[in-house]
């Protein structure tokens, strides 16, 4: 069976906005939660199940050699199943929301030209938005401008940079970490160049109220908080095993280190402290699994209150076929009819 009949939805759909509110494009599954929820698993599964591809929505997959700490799909994985926007820069590279969605872009077209449904997996956020609802109308960045203000960084310090912004956009620098100096840079950028602060752009481009780029279906996944702690630690300790220290100390001779943005991700900035003698390699490890469960707080409020999201507690609940049906494909991989 192919056409999804009245009232056939998914356990968990609730009173979901309609999928249809969208400019076109290929039909989308867009599989987001928090870090060590089974986002990977499950679209996998629903990859084999109706033979799609993977577009990665992950700030650090991008990078090359930042394999075990990102939650790469393995070489077997990706063999099996096609996957895209990962090992796409050195991790001295910069990638912008902006790129990705450009990038990503070009990925989903390349797979719908092959008549195969895209699905989209990842934690960032901010990439998912720019994906499916756009940036905002913020100028492009000028070279200028930031060089002034990365000169004013090294005079005076980056938490200096943070404080003009506090003064002038409190909610956008509520949301910048002090010493994050690219996106300091980049709400001050807004701001010199259009005499308005980047909040004042980002309300302008309600992604509340704003069409999908594509048709999509938006499936979370939200385990309960215990089970997440438990898989997050779970989770680190795999990596250390796996080589996670080392990796880092490749990056380190390859000449990748902090302050470069990549290197700041969580399980990387940890252990580059304790590569150079500020940390044991214990509170190294305690330090990721501290960061590694706020930062999945974060992920989980950044999609709250989305009407057109499915929040799901385990992948098993999610229905594969329905899903399959709404990308237009049987559990057997043929297209499936579309209504005249």
């Amino acid at each position: 069976m192919c056409a999804r009949e009245p009232g056939d939805e998914a356990p968990g759909e609730g009173r979901a906005r309609p999928d249809g509110d969208a400019l076109g494009g290929p039909p989308l599954a867009v599989i987001v939660g928090p870090t060590a929820a089974g986002k990977s698993d499950l679209a996998l599964d629903l990859a084999r199940a109706v033979g799609g591809e993977i577009v990665s929505a992950d700030s650090q997959q991008v990078y090359r050699g930042m394999d075990i700490g990102t939650g790469k799909a393995d070489d077997a994985m990706r063999q099996e199943v096609p996957h895209h926007l990962i090992d796409v820069v050195d991790p001295d590279d910069e990638m912008t929301a902006a790129r990705f969605s450009g990038l990503a872009d070009r990925a989903i077209a390349e797979i719908s030209a092959r008549e195969r449904p895209p699905i989209v997996v990842g934690g960032t956020g901010l990439y998912v938005r720019a994906l499916t609802l756009g940036l905002t109308d913020a100028p492009p960045a000028d070279g200028a401008v930031r060089e002034a203000l990365r000169r004013q960084a090294e005079k005076h310090g980056v938490a200096a940079l943070w404080d003009r912004l506090a003064a002038i956009d409190p909610e956008s620098a509520e949301a910048i970490h002090r010493r994050d100096l690219v996106r300091l840079t980049r709400a001050l950028e807004i701001y010199e160049l259009t005499g308005q602060p980047p909040a004042v752009h980002r309300r302008r481009h309600d992604h509340r109220r704003v069409p999908l780029r594509y048709p999509a279906r938006f499936v979370a996944l939200a385990p309960p908080r215990d089970e997440l702690d438990r898989r997050i630690e779970a989770r680190v300790d795999r990596m250390i095993r796996d080589g996670l220290v080392e990796e880092v100390e490749r990056l380190r001779r390859a000449g990748y280190a902090p302050p470069l943005r990549s290197q700041r991700a969580i399980g990387y900035a940890e252990l580059h402290r304790h590569l150079d003698g500020d940390l044991p390699l214990s509170e190294a490890v305690n330090l990721i699994k501290r960061n590694s469960r706020r930062y999945a707080r974060r992920q989980l409020s950044w999609y709250r209150g989305d009407a057109r999201v499915r929040w799901y507690r385990a992948a098993s609940e999610v229905d594969l076929k329905e899903l399959g049906r709404y990308l237009g494909r049987s559990p057997d991989h043929a297209p499936c009819p579309r209504s005249s």
